[in-house]
């Protein structure tokens, strides 16, 4: 047998025992396979205090078309393009503690107050990763290869999909609903306590 043809029954026979494996994978209780979690327990590292008030939220979706191409060579050959659904919400919030001795003004008789309301901000946005997943990607017979004995590094898609969530928070109406939100709980609770209560902006 020459060398060219003992290499090709060597790789039929990874191939077929790779599928065989993968049909006895359910039966891995009778064979004895088990998973052992070796793992420490998580450490506190740090508390700190929050005076954030988390006034509104969105739930956003996007969908990346990322395509990386190799100069002068054919997308059959190298090169890559992936379609990318990502789901993630983000908080817009009002830091109340900013609301120092000037952020409230009592009136001289005691019966009024001015809040002078904090700018609401936007939270990083907070991706749902059993909701972001690859839905199909092409590949050049280079980057297969490259795929056969290297993990797939899905990393810059999650930070892409971040950035577009992002975008799309800032352009949306989280922030005045915010501070709509806001200015309605402050209002309320400080009328309750029998004041007049007026809200500008910070």
């Amino acid at each position: 047998m020459t060398r060219g043809a003992l290499v090709a029954v060597i790789v039929l026979a990874i191939g077929a025992a790779v599928q065989l494996w993968g049909h006895l994978r359910p039966f891995g209780d009778v064979l004895g396979e088990q998973t052992v979690d070796r793992s420490q327990p998580a450490v506190l590292k740090s508390v700190r205090d929050l005076s954030q008030y988390h006034a509104a939220a969105g739930e956003f979706q996007v969908v990346l078309d990322i395509e990386h191409d190799v100069k002068w060579v054919p997308a059959a050959l190298a090169g890559e393009r992936t379609l990318f659904v990502a789901a993630g919400s983000v908080d817009a919030y009002v830091d109340l503690g900013k609301l120092s001795d000037e952020g409230l003004v009592l009136s001289p008789d005691g019966k009024s107050v001015e809040i002078r309301l904090p700018s609401p901000q936007l939270d990083r946005p907070n991706l749902h990763h059993d909701r972001s997943y690859v839905f199909s990607q092409q590949r050049g017979l280079v980057n297969r290869l490259n795929a056969l004995v290297e993990v797939p590094d899905q990393q810059r898609f999650y930070v892409a999909a971040e950035t577009k969530i992002a975008d799309a928070a800032r352009e949306s109406e989280l922030l005045k609903r915010a501070e709509d939100n806001t200015r309605t709980m402050l209002t309320g609770m400080l009328r309750g306590l029998g004041f007049q209560v007026t809200v500008v902006p910070g």
